[in-house]
C-alpha cells in the first residue's frame, strides 16, 4: 500500500471518531493531538480503528510513537510491507 493510500485512510480513520476534522486544515509533522481535539477515549479509538483497518497490531508501548500524521504513515507503512 503507498503512503498516499495509507494517510488518506488514516485521516478517514480520524474523521470516523471527530467528524468535524478538515483534512485540509492537516499539518503533515505537527503533533496530531494538538491539531485535533480528541481526549483519550477518542485517541483510543483512533488507534483501534487504525489497527482495523490496516489490519496491524500496534502494541500500547508503542503509542508513544504516533505523533504526528507522518509518524503514523511511517509506523503503518514500516509494518505493513
Amino acid at each position: 500500500m503507498k503512503q498516499q493510500e495509507i494517510l488518506a485512510g488514516v485521516i478517514e480513520t480520524i474523521q470516523g471518531i471527530a467528524p468535524e476534522v478538515e483534512a485540509d486544515a492537516l499539518v503533515a509533522g505537527k503533533r496530531l493531538r494538538s491539531q485535533v481535539d480528541l481526549d483519550s477515549m477518542d485517541w483510543l479509538n483512533v488507534i483501534i480503528g487504525l489497527h482495523e483497518r490496516f489490519q496491524v497490531e500496534i502494541p500500547e508501548s508503542d503509542y508513544a510513537q504516533l505523533t504526528s500524521l507522518d509518524a503514523i504513515v511511517s509506523y503503518l507503512a514500516a509494518r505493513q510491507a
